[in-house]
């Protein structure tokens, strides 16, 4: 994550906010509200074709990840404008849409009573919450924890190339967290990126900035490889990493500068090589930074060295466009892409957050291939902490932690819901359309449902026909609102 001055000039980054969706298989009436039933009429047809579940959250907040009336779907075709899901068209596969869980995150959750934290996992990982199924971790501290610290730390001037007081001790919290969520959804995917190496293997000595001695590239990787083997012997299987958070990013506090040229020879000279000599399947995935520079991710796919090594690309958008992900992936259609950070700041507006962020990091990212959806951290107090000095101080989790007994439910916990809820891990996209200020994304889950999520960015309600399989079902959504349509 960027740091407090490196955020101010993404403006447009603080309109980020959320939409949130609870399951349709797990409704109850304590969540539905018909009295907001944004779906009056179906267009002249009548309540005996297959219904369509909505749940629907405004910008206006007066509504928020709740179920309304349901349409019905009708033969032929309604008059208006469509938007057309084809389930023939089939896409890429979706690992999750979730969250960073920072040091700092577990730090206020763990605040909490026994019993509301508990209720606070079983709303976030459980089948009867939003389902999240995508964790990003980080390796040692980020800068949303309270302090910076690596797994080898050693006095000033002294160096560990044999790695024998590496230690995942001071992550010993972010650990039992993780076990904890393994016991509420043991499928949940986690992928884990350094912020720093430790300060003795880089050029200046410092947690800020500096880059990677060639001298310890070897060590490094086996440093990530002893990471992924103690974390298994804890029962914490790391899916993927990326060799560097925000590479090109060298002024927050954790933070290392990585050309695109050193992760290249990184990868493929040393870290690839060692996850194969210690049989380790933990994808590699390059880049995890901005979408205003694709050339860095496709240098190192298209060293023939390197590309057999690394899975796919990840991506934020603080500068750039969503569009990169779909560029990159056309470019190499065998390699996956995937959305790993966006933030939401502590002075952006509900409306104007859960607008763009639908539209980009829900929707934008996966109808550009992407296999993940992630917002940055999943808690904070409520002065936006903790964080390292330097580190961010206006980031804004998905919930904030008020005291023992309460938190609040901040606008990324929406817009992960809206899809999280509906579209589990295994789901694929599919065909939809888009039409004026409306913006899709269809999937089909693995039980054969279909999921369509539409975010009216306009500023007028929106009457549009769903249409499917030579069926309509007609449907209204309100200005600056998300909705999630299931059947």
């Amino acid at each position: 994550m960027r740091s407090k001055n490196s955020y101010s000039f993404f403006i447009r980054g603080a309109a980020l906010c959320g939409v949130a969706l609870l399951s349709f298989l797990n409704c109850s009436s304590t969540t539905a509200d018909s009295s907001n039933n944004e779906n009056p009429g179906n267009g002249g047809g009548n309540a005996t074709g297959d219904p369509v579940q909505v749940w629907l959250t405004k910008g206006d907040q007066s509504v928020k990840l709740q179920q309304q009336g349901n349409i019905f779907f009708t033969k032929g075709s309604g008059a208006g404008q469509n938007i057309e899901v084809d389930a023939s068209q089939v896409f890429q596969t979706v690992d999750g849409f979730g969250y960073t869980l920072t040091g700092g995150s577990v730090e206020v959750i763990n605040q909490l009573s026994a019993a509301k934290k508990q209720e606070l996992l079983n709303d976030l990982f459980g089948s009867s919450g939003i389902g999240v199924s995508y964790l990003r971790i980080s390796i040692g501290a980020s800068d949303l924890n309270s302090q910076v610290f690596s797994y080898d730390d050693v006095p000033a001037g002294q160096t560990d190339t044999a790695l024998a007081q590496f230690s995942l001790t001071k992550d010993q919290a972010l650990i039992q967290m993780l076990k904890d969520i393994l016991m509420i959804n043991p499928n949940i995917k986690i992928l884990a990126t350094p912020w720093s190496a430790p300060v003795w293997m880089k050029d200046n000595g410092n947690s800020v900035g500096g880059s990677l001695k060639p001298e310890y590239y070897g060590v490094y990787a086996q440093y990530f490889v002893k990471y992924i083997q103690q974390m298994k012997a804890q029962g914490i299987t790391i899916d993927a990493i990326t060799p560097q958070n925000e590479p090109l990013h060298p002024g927050n506090n954790p933070s290392m500068y990585m050309t695109a040229a050193d992760q290249a020879t990184f990868v493929k000279s040393h870290l690839g090589p060692a996850f194969q000599a210690a049989n380790l399947n933990t994808k590699i995935i390059v880049y995890d930074h901005n979408c205003d520079n694709p050339t860095y991710p496709l240098s190192i796919l298209n060293d023939a060295v390197a590309n057999p090594f690394v899975d796919g690309s990840a991506f934020h958008l603080y500068a750039g466009d969503i569009s990169t992900l779909g560029n990159v992936h056309n470019l190499f259609p065998n390699k996956n892409v995937y959305f790993t950070e966006q933030w939401t700041s502590s002075t952006g507006d509900f409306s104007g957050d859960l607008d763009w962020h639908m539209k980009n990091v829900i929707i934008g990212s996966m109808r550009n291939w992407s296999k993940t959806a992630l917002e940055w951290n999943v808690a904070n107090d409520t002065s936006f902490g903790p964080h390292t000095p330097g580190g961010c101080t206006q980031c804004k989790g998905a919930i904030t932690v008020t005291g023992s007994t309460g938190y609040d439910k901040n606008v990324a916990y929406y817009i992960i819901a809206q899809a999280s809820k509906f579209v589990p891990a295994g789901s694929k996209r599919i065909a939809s359309t888009q039409v004026n200020n409306l913006s899709s994304v269809a999937f089909i889950t693995p039980a054969n449902k279909k999921v369509l999520i539409v975010q009216n960015s306009g500023s007028s309600s929106q009457t549009f026909n769903i249409k499917f399989d030579g069926n309509t079902a007609s449907a209204t959504i309100t200005a600056k609102s998300a909705a999630t349509y299931i059947f």
